[in-house]
């Protein structure tokens, strides 16, 4: 949506917005609030809460915008927000503080207080549970002296607050009334709009009429996102710990290769899922595997753990040999050319591996043979002949992932040679009905061909006992555990580990000399086989479970390779390897409303990002944000720059900021005397307990959960400055000059402690603050063991501070947004003419056949996913149009004589 003409658009645009919400859904009431109080015009559908409106995503989010474009918006303040702009209400930099405040600090708070009041009707707890944000918007009210939170007008942000707090302030029964507060939140509902959007969600039952929503909702964890609650003995406990010096011998930070397993120390071995060579990297990959791994190595070194992180590149199979002949180039050289792509994108984005390999070695033929070696001897191979398609024009058998067909249990036309996306079963690409090849379209045909297959159901036994063991006591995301137990459950079959082709790891058995091995029993080994080449000494990882803890990044859809199919290989091999202990899985990170593809030039992928002007010290903050941990997330560019304007330059580094300038400038450059009082205690207690909520989530690797207590502690650092004003006090008698001083000292002691929690996030912006600050070394080591003590003592001498964020403009992002946003592939049907003309007045368009044949896949792609998902009825339908009008184009951009397809409604 352009800026520039908020009039404009809504004149011309704002019929064709459809806005989805729910009943009882306390967001919905923010939403419906803007559109009535900014009359916008938008079609407004109620559904159900389990409605999944948004079709990228996995779990049903209302409400759900649905903009002209096609675009989704499913943020209900991004909705408000925008509902204002199109009004021609810009959103002031103080609104979106406001916006920003009520995502992460009220809202984890409200939801706990209205579960409590409506699931357990526990109504007089909810003061307690609301009482710390209650009390900043109070204080905030009272210091403007403005009727509104913004100004003499009503804002966006009031607006969103007054919806978000309605439900517990209209209940006189709750008693939550601050006098500030109750004046504001009367004076926005005697506005007529917001009465009757209150109405229309809450349907006049007041808080019973949430009740449906939050029976649906998880139940809140009482700590998160409340104020922290600490007891005397907790404040006394934090002043002697402060008290207490650094630890006296700092953490090693240069490592000593090679690193191998030691006695008496924690043993971690981290794995990231190996990045497929003939692709670029786009956002959703680097967060699903390698940054996400480089977090925790990084944290696990900063905790002191012997810990190696290995990755590499996984180069053979069919996708290599594709992308070669495309290229004109060798297997090989392929392989060479991105594997030098996949380090540089790595680098930049400072992935700390120990060693980051390739599976295209001698090791990884003599590791992966030596597996198979010992399967055969211990019986856990079987032959059979396979019946294959193959391609007669392309002269190859079929990969799996080069075929589709009809399903033959549940009839969907787009069904690939392994899978089907919509029933889920496992099927052979020869039960496919009506295959084709996906490269030239024609008709394959069936060749036998003898094959070797792991026995699978001769090692479930086996597998079960381990999983039963490794589940219940390593840390396995929820996805993981849920995707392992439905494969186990349908019952385990044989699976192929042979195929005919040629680039991979030649199998050594004499009968199948011909073959290689199938990618997904190779592609693991990958692991051992670039630990054996970063040292000879490999088996001290891979084969020593009692010692060593194995911890495995990857997107869900690697999880069923990790948790069976590969270790039943390392089972069967009986050869003392280790098996994975925690097994972290993300979710799917889509881009903006869509999915990521570099074809269509959508998205940013890996080799993009340096070339933004953004640092990528923000990237990897913004992705590990928005990390998918328990749900598909969305990279947003608008997101992107709310989260670097309002948390790292507004939250973060004002806070670091000021504290270093209040030293340089009050006190010559040396930390002042500091005399605690009790409310430097309490807030020293504070801190203490973010910083073990930061380490409890670290050590159980919830990353993007961790992240945000960093950023509670700095704001807690804001607002003891705010009240306490040293800048006002260093001008006051001695008394106050000494208050300035204490303040001062704590604040910067904290950001020293900041730097630290923030090393393993944004590695290069840690250096730099304890630059600034002169840190010493051993802060690093002390305090990610759980002891806040005071590194930065009185006159120590600290160094040149300067600000450590930019903002990032508005033009500037809409500018990156529309050079990301790539062009769709036509579908405008072409006209309908007879059968005879196409074949006498078409031309044969090689180059326009070849833009055609990728947009057919990718739309093939999306109807599958959205019927997996089982989104609604017409935006299937919609999306099926979509792809039958893009196979029509292709045939006549490939000469083919082709019969009219009937064009179906699609969806306004």
């Amino acid at each position: 949506c352009g800026r520039d003409s908020p009039a404009k658009l809504l004149l011309t645009t704002c019929l064709q917005m459809e806005l989805f919400v729910s009943e009882g859904n306390p967001h919905c009431l923010k939403v419906l609030s803007a559109l009535e109080v900014t009359g916008v015009q938008c079609a407004v559908h109620y559904v159900n809460h389990e409605e999944r409106v948004v079709p990228f995503l996995s779990r049903p989010a209302l409400p759900a915008l649905l903009l002209p474009s096609g675009e989704y918006l499913f943020s209900p303040n991004a909705i408000c927000r925008y509902l204002f702009e199109v009004n021609g209400q810009e959103s002031s930099e103080h609104s979106n503080q406001w916006l920003e405040w009520d995502a992460t600090d009220l809202q984890p708070a409200l939801l706990q207080a209205l579960h409590v009041a409506v699931l357990q009707g526990k109504g007089s707890e909810v003061f307690q549970v609301l009482q710390g944000p209650v009390n900043v918007l109070d204080q905030s009210l009272s210091k403007g002296n403005l009727p509104y939170l913004t100004g003499e007008a009503v804002s966006v942000a009031d607006i969103v607050l007054w919806a978000a707090l309605y439900p517990v302030l209209s209940d006189s029964s709750l008693a939550l009334g601050k006098c500030q507060l109750v004046a504001w939140f009367d004076r926005v509902a005697a506005i007529h709009s917001c009465q009757s959007a209150a109405q229309k969600v809450l349907q006049g039952k007041g808080l019973q009429g949430l009740k449906s929503y939050l029976q649906r909702q998880p139940a809140p964890q009482s700590n998160e996102g409340g104020e922290c609650v600490v007891s005397e003995k907790d404040v006394e406990a934090a002043a002697l710990t402060w008290s207490k010096n650094l630890n006296a011998d700092p953490l090693a930070t240069d490592k000593r290769h090679p690193i191998l397993p030691q006695e008496g120390k924690r043993n971690v071995l981290v794995t990231s899922a190996l990045p497929y060579v003939n692709n670029v990297p786009h956002l959703g990959n680097i967060i699903g595997c390698v940054l996400s791994a480089d977090v925790f190595s990084r944290y696990g070194r900063l905790r002191g753990w012997n810990l190696l992180y290995i990755c590499g590149t996984d180069e053979y199979g069919t996708a290599t040999e594709n992308k070669a002949r495309e290229e004109g180039l060798t297997p090989q050289r392929i392989c060479d050319k991105y594997h030098a792509v996949h380090s540089s994108i790595y680098d930049w984005f400072q992935i700390d591996f120990d060693f980051f390999g390739r599976t295209t070695t001698q090791k990884q033929t003599e590791i992966a043979q030596d597996i198979f070696w010992r399967l055969h001897k211990n019986e856990f191979l079987v032959e059979d002949t396979v019946d294959q398609l193959r391609c007669e024009a392309c002269q190859r058998f079929l990969a799996d992932r080069f075929v589709e067909g009809i399903c033959p249990y549940c009839r969907y036309p787009e069904a690939r040679g392994d899978q089907c996306d919509k029933c889920g079963r496992l099927i052979n690409a020869v039960e496919l009905k009506e295959p084709q090849c996906k490269v030239c379209k024609q008709t394959p045909v069936i060749r036998s061909s003898k094959h070797l297959f792991l026995d699978l159901p001769k090692l479930e036994t086996q597998l079960e006992e381990w999983l039963e063991e490794t589940t219940s006591t390593g840390d396995w995301t929820a996805n993981a555990k849920q995707i392992t137990r439905s494969w186990v459950r349908d019952g385990l079959k044989p699976r192929c580990i042979t195929r005919d082709l040629q680039w991979g790891t030649p199998v050594p058995h004499p009968d199948f000399k011909e073959k290689v091995f199938y990618v997904w029993f190779d592609a693991p080994i990958g692991y051992l086989s670039i630990t054996a080449n970063y040292t000879d000494k490999w088996e001290k990882w891979w084969k020593n479970p009692h010692q060593v803890e194995l911890y495995n990044f990857m997107a869900k859809d690697n999880v069923p390779f990790h948790s069976v199919v590969f270790p039943c290989s390392l089972l069967g091999a009986k050869d003392n390897y280790t098996l994975v202990n925690h097994l972290i899985a993300t979710e799917y990170l889509n881009y903006e409303d869509t999915k990521f593809s570099k074809s269509r030039g959508v998205g940013v992928f890996g080799d993009m990002a340096k070339d933004t002007g953004i640092p990528s010290d923000v990237w990897r903050f913004y992705l590990l944000y928005v990390r998918p941990e328990g749900q598909d997330s969305a990279f947003s560019w608008a997101d992107m720059a709310l989260k670097n304007n309002s948390e790292l330059l507004n939250n973060l580094g004002n806070f670091i900021n000021r504290a270093g300038m209040f030293v340089t400038k009050f006190f010559e450059g040396c930390v002042p005397v500091m005399e605690l009082q009790q409310e430097d205690k309490k807030l020293l207690a504070v801190v203490g307990w973010e910083l073990q909520q930061y380490i409890q989530l670290m050590d159980r690797v919830k990353i993007r959960d961790a992240l945000k207590h960093i950023l509670n502690i700095s704001r807690h650092g804001n607002q003891y400055i705010q009240v306490n004003e040293p800048w006002k006090k260093i001008k006051g008698e001695d008394t106050e000059r000494q208050r300035a001083g204490t303040v001062t000292g704590v604040s910067v002691n904290i950001s020293c402690l900041l730097s630290v929690m923030l090393l393993p996030y944004m590695p290069t912006v840690s250096q730099t603050i304890r630059d600034q600050l002169n840190a010493p070394q051993s802060c690093i080591s002390t305090m990610l063991h759980g002891t806040f003590v005071c590194a930065l003592k009185a006159g120590h001498r600290i160094g040149t501070v300067s600000p450590l964020f930019q903002k990032l403009e508005v033009d500037q992002i809409e500018a990156l947004k529309k050079r990301f946003g790539g062009q769709q592939p036509a579908t405008v049907p072409a006209p309908a003419v007879p059968a005879a003309e196409v074949v006498t007045t078409n031309e044969v368009d090689p180059e326009k056949a070849k833009q055609l044949t990728q947009a057919v896949a990718e739309q093939g792609d999306k109807v599958r996913e959205l019927k997996a998902q089982k989104a609604e009825k017409a935006v299937i339908t919609a999306e099926v149009a979509k792809l039958l009008d893009l196979k029509k184009q292709l045939a006549l951009a490939e000469g083919k004589s082709s019969e009219p397809v009937p064009q179906k409604g699609k969806k306004k």
